[in-house]
């Protein structure tokens, strides 16, 4: 059974467990001061990120999801947005994203949001054969500007 729930303070270790596994994931160098900022904005009111862990039925956290509302002008409407989505290796297949996804779902839908929306890697096939069943894959093609 998984349990889905903010995370509270006493996940942090847990949770930066989780968040370097899916930056790893993705190759992404990340460092401890890079999750200590962004855990202080998943506890930050004025901060736009917020998230959701999913724990096992012992209560250890297995997955993460970390999301945020965006203004969709051409719709005159709201999204939400799945920024980072991360099952540990070990509880995959256990249907964990579909709760997480379903647990950001839920929340866009409580704060008026029109559509879930997230992007993920061409080669994570595992993770789009879950994303493929709960959504419909879309012709956008994405692009990045440094800045």
């Amino acid at each position: 059974m998984t349990t889905i729930m903010r995370p509270d303070l006493a996940h942090f270790a847990a949770w930066a467990r989780l968040y370097a596994g899916y930056a790893a994931f993705y190759k992404v160098e990340q460092t401890a001061a890079m999750r200590d900022t962004v855990w202080g904005w998943l506890h930050d009111p004025a901060r736009e990120v917020k998230g959701f862990l999913a724990l096992d039925a012992a209560g250890v956290p297995i997955g993460l999801a970390h999301y945020r509302l965006f203004a969709r002008p051409l719709r005159a409407a709201m999204g939400i947005y799945l920024d980072d989505l991360f099952v540990d290796p070990a509880s995959r297949g256990g249907r964990v994203a579909d709760a997480l996804i379903e647990a950001v779902a839920e929340e866009g839908r409580r704060q008026g949001a029109t559509l879930l929306r997230w992007i993920t890697a061409d080669d994570n096939y595992r993770g789009r054969g879950v994303y493929d069943r709960l959504a419909t894959r879309t012709p956008w093609i994405t692009y990045d500007k440094p800045l």
